[in-house]
């Protein structure tokens, strides 16, 4: 979805304009604007980051829409990897007007980002071991929450097409609308925990094995509803069997 909405910016299908990371605990200022590194002969240069490297290219073709995707942006220390380009990323302040001297930088050089670099950014708002994004950079993005389409034409469509059986479609419906609407219900977990429908997105044109439900509920949505509600085992289980009944 995320390159689909590149495409749209850019207005075409070419990926020459989009660049995409992924953000990680030890993902740093270094890796995305500009640091140090280690040289094959034991010391040290001076070595542009992603977001350094991708703004010198938008720059270089200012007619063209630039797209950069951060996949799992709240997995990073956010202020820690932008650094002085926070405020950078504010649309009011993409000219050459509003450019900073970079940490790593030589004396009377500057940066700034330029008018058409757009950054997308993808997050998991369910898992525990982050810290809410941080509200300086909430405030400079715009957001919107994708939520399952388990009720949706499209995703029955999207079944019927890849050969999985009409009353099998209505099953997968039915039971994974009524589990996430236990799970929102619940006040410990809530919307942000609800499974998602892609677990049972088959590969277009490949046969859909025998068991495949199964399969699925088995080993990947079970075993989340059990770290879901590893303190309330009786929860899980009763959503188990309700995913395999009859």
């Amino acid at each position: 979805m995320a390159r689909r909405l590149a495409w749209c910016l850019i207005e075409t299908r070419d990926s020459k304009p989009i660049e995409m990371v992924q953000f990680h605990q030890s993902y740093a200022y270094e890796d995305f604007v500009q640091g140090y590194r280690p040289t094959a002969r034991g010391g040290f240069t001076l070595r542009n980051g992603v977001f350094f490297e991708f703004c010198k290219r938008a720059r270089d073709a200012p007619e063209t829409p630039h797209v950069l995707i951060i996949d799992e942006i709240n997995r990073g220390n956010l202020s820690r990897i932008f650094g002085e380009l926070l405020m950078l990323v504010e649309s009011d302040k993409r000219s050459e007007e509003y450019a900073v001297s970079l940490t790593y930088g030589k004396p009377g050089d500057s940066f700034f980002v330029p008018p058409n670099v757009h950054i997308l950014g993808l997050m998991n708002t369910a898992d525990r071991s982050l810290a809410v994004v941080d509200y300086a950079l909430r405030r400079r993005f715009a957001f919107e929450r994708l939520s399952p389409a388990f009720g949706t034409a499209q995703f029955r469509a999207y079944l019927r097409k890849c050969g999985v059986d009409t009353d099998l479609v209505q099953t997968i419906q039915r039971r994974m609308e009524r589990l996430n609407r236990e799970i929102r219900e619940d006040s410990d977990l809530g919307p942000g925990f609800e499974i998602g429908h892609s677990y049972f997105v088959p590969a277009e044109g490949g046969p859909v094995p025998d068991n495949w439900y199964e399969d699925i509920v088995r080993t990947q949505i079970v075993p989340m509803l059990r770290e879901y509600w590893f303190d309330a085992g009786e929860n899980a289980d009763n959503a188990a069997k309700a995913l395999r009944a009859p």
